[in-house]
């Protein structure tokens, strides 16, 4: 077996739930015993006693928890944190900084598995979001008929963004389980339908995890998470990769869970949004020089649920220096400019993938050349639609669109 790291770890973390140590297993208790530093959120330490510990009250933001942390690398530090501190936790988080063998992780059940215990739903069968701390749109990704969703919140409030944006998609009808302190004295399990909580806008704890049970009304826009979403969907101003081109370009970009993509002159943002869509976690950078393209892709990434998009004002190569490295390129448009190839390529990353779509004839010359420079794959797509012909249907053909798809080689 291979060692993870040297020594013991010195940072242990605990998960607790809302009724305090009452919820801690007898390992988990006796490591709290023994810490001499605890931090944790206010709301937990108002549920212990610390006795003569040094406490620290987690009220300074997650950045400012971790450069602490690592002031005090070596030193024996014991963190409460709701629930599994790995599932949307703390623990995911500091992972980024800290080799696994410094750290001791003690977790309790997540508020997933809480909430999927108290309503019966399997939670294999259900999408499981974190809408604490993020764009409450994210939830829009998910949406879909029959589709179960459980939510971690920032409060309250997030408890009517999200039913808003539920109506505002046609899901008015879906069934709202609020679940309140759950595991403490103060649990309250409140259900109420999206569109009455719009209308009445009840309060809720401010510690809450959200289920939804989803409802298409006859208007719901029933969106696939498979690649080709209808050019209707997006705000566009005709400058655009359209369906089917897309849905063959994302199939060549290959989206995994946690890859970057970058979306060099991404028009409305409708390649990069649907790589979002389309794996978990996934990442994209939008690169695009015109304001009013910049604001429609805001638009559509609210509501098509990828509002962490990041979007880069600024034209290729210029604009790419100092971005994080891709794990996938798009280049939509300009593959004829100026060293835009040559600062993609030089920052994929091994292994990479690029594609890069050719509707000019000076954009397919400079296809060509560098197929024949750097090898992969080209394809040659016209779509034929049918459109009305007098009293008749023919078919209309668009603009031949020529791609290019090329992997980065391990060793380059």
């Amino acid at each position: 077996m291979a060692e993870t790291g040297q020594g013991q770890p010195w940072l242990t973390l605990i998960g607790i739930g809302d009724n305090g140590l009452d919820s801690l297993t007898p390992p988990a208790r006796r490591l709290f015993d023994q810490a001499r530093t605890v931090i944790a959120p206010a709301r937990v330490l108002e549920r212990i006693e610390c006795g003569d510990r040094e406490v620290i009250d987690w009220t300074f933001g997650l950045q400012k928890t971790i450069e602490l942390l690592l002031a005090r690398r070596g030193t024996p530090v014991t963190i409460l944190a709701t629930g599994d501190p790995m599932h949307f936790g703390i623990g995911a988080t500091l992972m980024r900084d800290l080799d696994p063998s410094e750290l001791r992780v003690i977790p309790s059940p997540s508020a997933f598995s809480l909430a999927a215990a108290r309503i019966g739903w399997a939670l294999q069968n259900v999408s499981q979001i974190s809408l604490h701390g993020r764009s409450v749109h994210g939830l829009s990704a998910d949406l879909c008929t029959g589709g179960r969703i459980i939510a971690l919140t920032s409060g309250g409030s997030t408890v009517l963004e999200a039913a808003d944006i539920l109506v505002a998609r046609g899901f008015g009808a879906s069934e709202l389980t609020v679940l309140e302190h759950m595991g403490s004295p103060d649990e309250r399990i409140r259900r109420i339908r999206a569109d009455v909580v719009g209308e009445e806008r009840p309060t809720f704890a401010d510690f809450n995890t959200l289920a939804i049970d989803c409802v298409a009304g006859p208007e719901a826009a029933l969106l696939p998470a498979v690649p080709g979403l209808p050019d209707e969907a997006f705000d566009h101003d005709g400058q655009m990769t359209k369906r089917d081109i897309r849905a063959v370009t994302l199939a060549r970009l290959g989206p995994v869970p946690g890859a970057l993509l970058w979306d060099v002159g991404a028009g409305c943002g409708s390649v990069g949004i649907e790589w979002m869509r389309a794996a978990r976690s996934t990442h994209a950078i939008a690169i695009e020089p015109v304001q009013t393209r910049r604001d429609m892709i805001a638009r559509n990434a609210e509501v098509l649920g990828a509002p962490s998009i990041e979007v880069i004002a600024g034209r290729a190569p210029e604009a790419l220096d100092g971005l994080p490295r891709p794990d996938a390129v798009f280049i939509g448009g300009g593959i004829s400019g100026d060293g835009v190839f040559e600062a993609a390529w030089a920052a994929l990353k091994p292994g990479g993938r690029l594609v890069a779509n050719a509707v000019t004839v000076e954009s397919e010359a400079r296809v060509f050349a560098l197929q024949s420079d750097h090898g992969g794959e080209l394809a040659r797509l016209q779509i034929s639609r049918a459109e009305p012909v007098g009293r008749y249907l023919g078919w209309k053909p668009s603009m031949p669109v020529t791609i290019w798809s090329v992997a980065k080689g391990l060793g380059t």
